[in-house]
């Protein structure tokens, strides 16, 4: 398992408590209190760093290599009923999104989400996460297709940003995620977002307009990662935690600004520590809020969420 740099202290605990089961194992010595006192220091000492984690250091967390992706989270969910749609029918696949259908007990959901990879290869094969216009336009069409069919849909948001390459722009970029922020607006079926790692700028928002917006608690959701930012306010990326201080970036951050309606509490030592307690209370709380948001007549539906997104924010007429 890779730790981060403030995990440290963790590690050497979870290695003195390696070696004192490994004595019990292969000697006769009773090490069973020794054990226990190593394990209780532990979980103390989890609580104490995750209760008091940075603005960075969340942001470190949702990146951490071990921590489930989007498609992680659908397989989990569905229980290997989910369906994947390829084409945006105009210019190719993106497989930096991802989208299908798929079953939570009995009720089918369109997924849809950015796709990290888990080595190089992967990395490459999913640009990173990072979605062109076709994958922004490939989300539309399986929206609309959810919408005709009257299927709920889930969003799972976890991105650096869009590609910001220059081929993407020429297929134009900021009109796909434009377009889909309008239609996503005014869809016909409930909409929940859930950002499960990073969430950042319009790469984010072109699957982020949703009727209920969750975040995990150890995720973040911005216009620009600390690391831009720093370069852009500081000439240099050494003041990236003073960056993402400033930005306001996480999930108690979010709900102050009644920017999301809740925060999804992650397992002790974040996600990836157990996935199966994540995927359990993920699937929970989507269930719930579509218990809660099929029973609102569409109109009203489509309504409050454009009203949600009008509330945001401060502007003069």
């Amino acid at each position: 398992m890779e730790y981060l740099d403030f995990e440290e202290p963790i590690k050497e605990l979870e290695d003195q408590l390696l070696k004192c089961q490994v004595i019990g194992n292969d000697s006769e010595v009773d090490v069973t209190e020794a054990c226990k006192n190593i394990g209780d220091r532990l979980v103390e000492l989890k609580k104490e760093i995750y209760t008091n984690l940075t603005p960075w250091q969340r942001v470190q967390v949702s990146r951490h290599p071990s921590r489930p992706y989007t498609l992680d989270y659908i397989n989990a969910l569905t229980q290997g009923s989910f369906l994947e749609l390829h084409g945006d029918r105009t210019v190719k696949d993106d497989k930096a999104m991802i989208g299908g259908l798929g079953k939570i007990g009995d009720q089918s959901f369109m997924f849809i989400g950015q796709q990290k990879g888990y080595n190089t290869k992967t990395r490459q094969y999913r640009n990173f996460g990072m979605a062109n216009p076709e994958g922004y336009r490939k989300a539309l069409r399986l929206m609309k297709s959810a919408e005709k069919f009257n299927v709920p849909v889930v969003c799972l948001v976890d991105t650096p940003g869009a590609y910001p390459g220059l081929e993407a722009e020429e297929r134009g970029q900021g009109e796909a995620i434009a377009r889909n922020i309008l239609e996503m607006s005014r869809l016909k079926t409930p909409i929940i977002v859930m950002v499960i790692g990073e969430g950042a700028s319009g790469g984010a928002l072109g699957i982020g307009v949703g009727d209920r917006i969750f975040m995990l608690e150890n995720t973040w959701y911005s216009v620009i990662s600390p690391e831009s930012c720093s370069s852009i306010l500081w000439r240099s990326w050494e003041y990236k935690e003073q960056a993402a201080e400033a930005l306001k970036l996480t999930a108690k951050d979010m709900k102050r600004q009644k920017l999301i309606d809740a925060i999804i509490k992650e397992p002790l030592g974040g996600a990836h520590a157990n996935r199966e307690a994540i995927f359990d209370t993920v699937r929970k709380t989507i269930c719930k809020a579509y218990k809660e948001l099929q029973e609102l007549p569409i109109d009203v539906l489509v309504q409050e969420r454009m009203d949600k997104f009008f509330a945001m924010g401060v502007y003069d007429e």
